[in-house]
Formats: C-alpha cells, structure tokens, sequence
C-alpha cells in the first residue's frame, strides 16, 4: 500500500482543495491529511482561519478522498510524521515549489499545480469587494 500525506489549512472549503486532495489521492492507495490547527495557524503563519479546527476537519471529514486527518502543530512535525506513518509521498500545492524538498531524503516529494483561479484569499477579497455577508 503506498501511502501519501499533505498539509494545509483548507479554510473556506472550496473546488480548488478538492482538486488537490483527488489529484494527492491519485498518488497512492491512502491519503492522510495533516489540518493546521488554531494555535499553528495563529503563531506560525500568523494568519486567522474563518472556520475553527473543529469545523474544518468535519468538513474534511466529509471528502471521500482523505482516509485518515491529523493535527498540524508544527513546522518541524512532518519528518516525524513521514517516519511515523510510513509515508511514501509528500504532496503539496506549488506555491511552496522547493519550500519541502528537503523531505526527498525520505519520501517522494510532489508539487501539485493549483487550481486556476480559486483560492481562500481570492473568496475573502471576493466577499469583501462584493459587501457579502452571512444571513
């Protein structure tokens, strides 16, 4: 069984993530998603999720693609993560191009092109520009 992993926050769920959890699904038999929770978020990459932990993994939860979601608390936690779960693929979206090639060293490391067009910050300016709210 070849197993691969990914990493993200995947807030405000939209076509653009699903493409890339099918197309990181394609590379193996079993994908394992690694969720940025709140404090990683906030921290580390100093950015604010719309949706909490809790709501997202239940949204990813829902993608018949992903097999297993776990925790991402750290920068430094994937090679622990690729011995643990015996990973054979790293996949990641390639605005991180060479950002984790340093993980060839023990797993194949894919870069995956984003879907055109669509991407968390494109809905937030969408929204903002459009004066849309909820309710």
């Amino acid at each position: 069984m070849k197993t691969v992993i990914t990493y993200g926050t995947f807030d405000l769920l939209h076509y653009g993530h699903i493409n890339l959890l099918k197309r990181a699904k394609d590379q193996g038999d079993y994908l394992i998603v690694a969720l940025s929770d709140d404090e990683f978020n906030e921290k580390a990459k100093n950015k604010k999720s719309y949706f909490r932990y809790e709501e997202r993994k239940k949204f990813l939860e829902s993608i018949k693609y992903i097999d297993l979601i776990i925790p991402e608390c750290s920068w430094e936690q994937k090679i622990h993560d690729i011995n643990f779960y015996q990973i054979d693929t790293f996949v990641i979206g390639d605005d991180w191009e060479g950002k984790f090639d340093y993980l060839s060293e023990y797993c194949k490391v894919v870069y995956l092109p984003r879907t055109p067009i669509i991407s968390s910050c494109f809905i937030r300016e969408e929204v903002k520009k459009r004066g849309l709210t909820s309710g």
